[in-house]
């Protein structure tokens, strides 16, 4: 066995990515603070082939430093918006017929694990920031929650973490309806 050079793995450019089907998958970021969090979030976005990242509230932006140093130049290949009200974003992903769902801790939810998309639908993962998690009225005009099943003491999983196992999860049920 042999590790795989950067020639080895076959990366296709910045511009072929942009132009290649991507997944109908929209992640979106309320008030994540930590512009570290939002880069690893950019990378994995790019990894699974999301549709657009919307950054909202006081998430930061690119180009800013914490978010280049872990981002590796995926903010290059991942669409993204900003939206300063969360509210918005939400509106107006539901007027392009996006279901949205929350990545959240709450009494009515569905187990990552059970979360059945449906054939044709086009999904929006809304995750939090990293102490409160999603604003109370951005719950509200969600259409689900979607919980990761946690077992040991903190239930509590850092945001790019559970983006990381939240976009996996969606990738592999939405890739078996695309095929």
């Amino acid at each position: 066995m042999e590790k795989l050079s950067m020639e080895g793995l076959n990366r296709i450019s910045v511009s072929d990515y942009r132009n290649q089907g991507k997944l109908p998958l929209v992640v979106l970021l309320d008030n994540v603070r930590s512009g570290l969090n939002v880069g690893s979030i950019f990378r994995t976005a790019d990894a699974f082939a999301v549709e657009k990242i919307l950054l909202c509230g006081i998430t930061v932006q690119p180009p800013h430093r914490e978010i280049l140093k872990t981002a590796l130049g995926s903010t290059d290949s991942v669409a993204w918006e900003y939206y300063s009200d969360p509210s918005q974003a939400v509106q107006q992903l539901k007027t392009r017929g996006y279901i949205v769902l929350a990545i959240e801790q709450t009494s009515d939810k569905v187990w990552l694990h059970e979360f059945d998309p449906a054939p044709g639908a086009k999904y929006a993962m809304v995750l939090g920031n990293e102490v409160d998690g999603v604003e109370d009225s951005l719950l509200e005009q969600c259409d689900g929650v979607l919980e990761i099943p946690q077992f040991g003491t903190k239930h509590s999983l850092n945001v790019a973490v559970a983006a990381g196992i939240v976009l996996w999860e969606a990738q592999k049920k939405l890739l078996a309806l695309l095929s």
